[in-house]
């Protein structure tokens, strides 16, 4: 594929976050080109779940089930379970159940998936390339970039030679040392680098067999020196990942981690081992005018409650719909300001959790063998639910004083509250309600505005009709739910294309205000 002379967005890197915002762009017809440094093959599993709203995500996009079936037996448990080691004493588990054994929840359609990246980023780059506007180009580095007062100058190099890209808009999704957040002068904030850890990916064919455990989406592995480290089935057969919390503290080989893992030799080869700062920042800012930075560029957090890839995949679904209106003509001024207004103290919320459920672990005190496991882990045993981060914590996120959603006049919702709170209150992400055996109201929200009315005397004609006037991309849905009409407190919500309520009432007074309002004009 040969680099084009121009396009509407250049997105910088393809990783999850990256593809993720050309899936976006793609979805809207939207030119875009995605240029990464490296070949594109992810040999290593850096992250190894999907969260819970990635997962609704995936939903809206079609590839739930895919990514849901890509390595993870459907009839086995996910349990997290606590152990001296894997041929030692079970001391504790938190049992989730198999797919196929789940629940319905009251708060999603779906759960977080065990989808490591090796298996992720094809699926998500797969998606991408059937987008005729999206160019995705590998061995491809951007080398600087000048902002001028209507598009952007990049210098690019492939194959050892420099060409130039003029864009609209630069997007750095390019990690942790984002030549993007360097050049725009964004410095970071927060506890900084919190250990330094080591991953070992090694296969072995006879892990599974020496214990009796069974099999479990995490172990975690204390002795007397605390919970030192934890494993990960990485495709429920014979690849695996043992991650040790610091080695600063636990300094030993490789082959010795392994063993004081399996509490005895076993077969293995190991593939890959590296050690990696685990760090707990914020970007100062998310970028200004036509430059932007998101995922690891913008947030590094601990893995711990698998929160990065999560965020970052937020990040591109809010920027990428705000994006394409700019570009369409249908957005305002103040739509692009709005992604930082909402989505950095969403980042900043997840960095602090995913630290303090990283201490949490490593908390966990020393077990010393002989002791009476029931003894030990009554110290404890009551604060495993604070070894992860739950689930609806992961869903429930609310853009507070966002400057394109009208409040109500409702009180603020708690950013951390201890259980799940539905809300269709201006900001939040619109309430999840099964209205069928297989359909939810998060079906509704298919990248459009939609407009939910649960009252045959609400009329949305006034909101339709405007939209259209101004090429805004909206549908109306008519839903008589009795649960869905106590939710939304009101008879008529209007839900963004990212699946967040951005107004609601009984009557349309005056539909231009809200229109404005709601796409940053």
């Amino acid at each position: 594929m040969e680099l084009p002379d121009s396009t509407e967005v250049l997105i910088v890197g393809g990783g999850p976050v990256g593809l993720a915002l050309a899936h976006e762009l793609g979805l809207r017809n939207i030119n875009c080109l995605l240029v990464e440094k490296r070949d594109g093959i992810v040999s290593i599993p850096k992250m190894s779940v999907v969260s819970t709203r990635n997962m609704e995500i995936c939903r809206r996009w079609g590839i739930a089930d895919e990514v849901r079936a890509a390595v993870w037996d459907p009839d086995r448990q996910l349990d997290f379970v606590y152990l001296e080691a894997m041929v030692g004493k079970e001391l504790a588990r938190a049992p989730i159940p198999s797919y196929r054994d789940r629940q319905r929840l009251d708060y999603t359609p779906e759960v977080g998936c065990h989808c490591p990246q090796i298996y992720f980023d094809p699926i998500l780059r797969r998606e991408v390339t059937k987008h005729h506007s999206i160019s995705l180009l590998y061995h491809t580095e951007l080398i600087e970039y000048q902002e001028g007062p209507d598009f952007i100058t990049a210098t690019v190099e492939t194959n050892k030679k420099t060409h130039s890209v003029r864009c609209k808009y630069l997007i750095g999704c390019d990690g942790t040392n984002s030549l993007i957040r360097e050049k725009l002068g964004i410095t970071l904030e927060g506890l900084g680098i919190v250990a330094k850890s080591l991953n070992i990916y090694f296969r072995s064919q006879t892990l599974e067999s020496i214990h009796d455990k069974g099999w479990a989406r995490i172990y975690r592995i204390i002795d007397d020196t605390g919970c030192w480290s934890e494993l990960i089935p990485i495709n429920g057969s014979d690849l695996w990942r043992l991650t040790v919390f610091d080695v600063r503290e636990h300094l030993a080989t490789p082959d010795a981690y392994l063993v004081r893992m399996a509490g005895t030799i076993f077969d293995y080869e190991i593939l890959d081992v590296s050690t990696w700062d685990r760090r707990d920042y914020i970007a100062r800012s998310y970028g200004r005018s036509r430059v932007f930075i998101a995922g690891d560029a913008a947030h590094q957090c601990s893995p711990t409650g698998g929160l990065g890839m999560a965020t970052g995949i937020e990040e591109s679904v809010n920027l990428g719909w705000k994006l394409a209106a700019i570009l369409r003509g249908w957005g305002g001024p103040q739509l692009l300001d709005s992604y930082e207004h909402e989505r950095r103290p969403i980042a900043a919320r997840n960095v602090d959790l995913s630290t303090r459920s990283f201490y949490a672990i490593t908390s966990i005190p020393p077990w010393e063998k002989g002791n009476d496991p029931i003894t030990y882990t009554d110290q404890w045993r009551h604060n495993l639910a604070t070894y992860s981060i739950p689930d609806y914590l992961k869903t429930q996120y609310v853009y507070e004083n966002s400057p394109i959603s009208i409040p109500d006049g409702k009180v603020t919702i708690d950013s951390l509250p201890t259980s799940y709170v539905p809300s269709a209150r201006p900001g939040s992400r619109a309430p999840h309600v099964w209205i069928s055996e297989s359909q939810t109201t998060l079906d509704f929200y298919d990248g459009r505005f939609t407009v939910v009315t649960t009252d045959k005397l609400a009329d949305p004609t006034p909101l339709l009709a405007e939209a259209k006037a101004r090429s805004i991309p909206i549908h109306h849905v008519f839903c008589r739910h009795s649960e869905v009409a106590e939710l939304h407190e009101r008879r008529m919500i209007l839900v963004r294309p990212d699946g967040h309520v951005a107004w609601r009432g009984d009557l349309i007074s005056n539909a231009s205000k809200i229109l404005d309002r709601v796409t940053g004009f």
